[in-house]
């Protein structure tokens, strides 16, 4: 028997997904670095499952697979990727296909995608999104690289892929690194949802509340607009009673946030194409503030300032951090495909947004019904700008806006942190004004470093330059498109 796909690294999501590829009718070879662990596999969660065949070098992996053969890696991101690649070359055959279904860095994936070419084979950059439990009943896959292979893993990808309203939540997505890029943008958005929530959270403990009457909250929240995987575990998470200490055991978990690096990433691609993603980043920093835990234990024993409470109508304010939640989630949403729409231009991708939100909508971590939504608005224009300008967002935004105001002055004045509230907020009266003060800007650079400046009475593209204090002379220092 020939498999009809190899699978590498016989960790929890490698494992789960095996198990999910047989269950759909998929023969799979597996292998994993250390061997024992294919062994134990395949006598525990495999057994009784023939067309699941243990493999002991990547040699015998390589001969248990048809023609093409499909070789998908789940080890960790980096230098471990690179080293198999390097090993399973020499063992393929021209066409046939190697798969990262790893964090890998889009960066990186566009450079293995170049070199497994070069060799005459065919490489996939896949995001997987979902954690265990997409992984062994259906995640969201965003798989992107060389066009050639994706008509080979197309049926077992959209097989084993979560299912909304029938459509699978898994669609070729570009060239290269398209495929990473796009898990990494869900990633980032992902920080700025989990971020947003938790603002939300912090809120209603200011307001008092208990986290039983919280999760009560997140449930009613979880059939209307905010309706998400998200805000659904939000509300278990919150009804859940330690059982050594009968608290909630949301009371008990320490208060700093880890990491694996991908929001990081998104902050960073949104620096390098000069898009302003600021809630994604604000929530890694958010991240980072509060693993400053010793830091800010001694500064709270040293800074002065408003005590937290907030002295307003409960019922009327948890519907006024309702609004804020959803408007500052169209923010989030709207940056990040901005970001998409950049690298598109950059790495000349052809993405489809419309389908990307299609896939985001089951078997992933930002799974929610508002993803239809985005859908649409790229189905009425496949060329907005901004989910901001589509109709519905633009009214949703209007019909948040004055609780939106309301949350972040309220809390503002009461010493409350809301960071990715306040930032979707400026962020938003930002791209709204016609008119910034950069022109000052502009002028200090020229001043001190003679940068130039474009004028307003002048076409776009002509550059000048004053000289300020009379002792600078005309030589600039070159102009430049922001």
């Amino acid at each position: 028997m020939k498999c009809d796909i190899g699978l590498i690294g016989m960790a929890v999501m490698g494992q789960n997904l095996v198990l999910n590829m047989n269950d759909h009718g998929y023969a799979v070879a597996v292998f994993n670095r250390t061997v024992s662990k294919v062994d134990d596999f395949i006598a525990g969660p495999a057994a009784g499952r023939d067309t699941i065949v243990g493999t002991h070098s990547l040699e015998e992996l390589v001969d248990a697979l048809k023609k093409p053969r499909r070789v998908m890696l789940l080890v960790k991101a980096g230098d471990p990727v690179d080293k198999f690649i390097e090993k399973l070359l020499p063992l393929l055959d021209e066409d046939d296909i190697i798969i990262d279904g790893g964090n890998s860095n889009f960066h990186d994936t566009i450079r293995r995608t170049t070199r497994v070419e070069e060799q005459g084979l065919q490489y996939i950059g896949t995001g997987v999104s979902g954690g265990e439990e997409g992984a062994r009943h259906g995640p969201s896959i965003m798989p992107g690289g060389s066009p050639g292979a994706w008509e080979h893993v197309q049926p077992i990808f959209q097989d084993i892929a979560a299912h909304v309203d029938g459509e699978p939540c898994c669609d070729w997505v570009g060239e290269n690194g398209a495929g990473h890029f796009v898990k990494m943008v869900h990633n980032g958005i992902e920080y700025g949802d989990m971020q947003l929530i938790c603002e939300a959270y912090s809120l209603m403990g200011s307001l008092g509340m208990e986290p039983k009457e919280m999760s009560e909250v997140f449930g009613k929240w979880n059939t209307g607009v905010l309706d998400s995987y998200l805000i659904e575990i939000t509300r278990d998470i919150l009804g859940t009673v330690d059982d050594e200490t009968g608290k909630p055991l949301v009371d008990v978990i320490l208060d700093t946030a880890g990491q694996k690096g991908t929001g990081k990433w998104t902050a960073v691609a949104s620096l390098d194409l000069g898009q302003p993603v600021t809630l994604i980043g604000e929530a890694v920093f958010a991240r980072f503030l509060s693993a400053l835990k010793d830091q800010r234990q001694r500064a709270a024993q040293v800074l002065t300032g408003p005590d937290r409470a907030l002295n307003v109508e409960k019922n009327a304010f948890i519907d006024s951090i309702h609004d804020a939640l959803y408007a500052s989630k169209i923010v989030s949403y709207a940056q990040g495909f901005q970001l998409l729409r950049a690298a598109a231009e950059e790495y000349n991708w052809d993405l489809d947004y419309g389908s990307i939100a299609m896939m985001w909508r089951g078997g992933c971590i930002i799974r929610s019904q508002f993803l239809g939504k985005i859908k649409e608005a790229f189905e009425d224009a496949p060329d907005l700008e901004n989910l901001l300008l589509h109709e519905y967002f633009k009214e949703a935004v209007e019909s948040a806006q004055v609780n939106w105001r309301k949350v972040i002055a309220t809390t503002v004045t009461a010493g409350v942190p809301i960071q990715a509230f306040s930032t979707a907020l400026a962020y938003y009266d930002g791209y709204r004004s016609e008119r910034l003060p950069a022109n000052l800007l502009q002028a200090q650079r020229d001043y001190f470093g003679a940068h130039t400046y474009e004028r307003l009475d002048r076409p776009r593209g002509e550059f000048f330059h004053t000289d300020w204090t009379g002792e600078g002379g005309p030589a600039t220092a070159g102009s430049y498109n922001a």
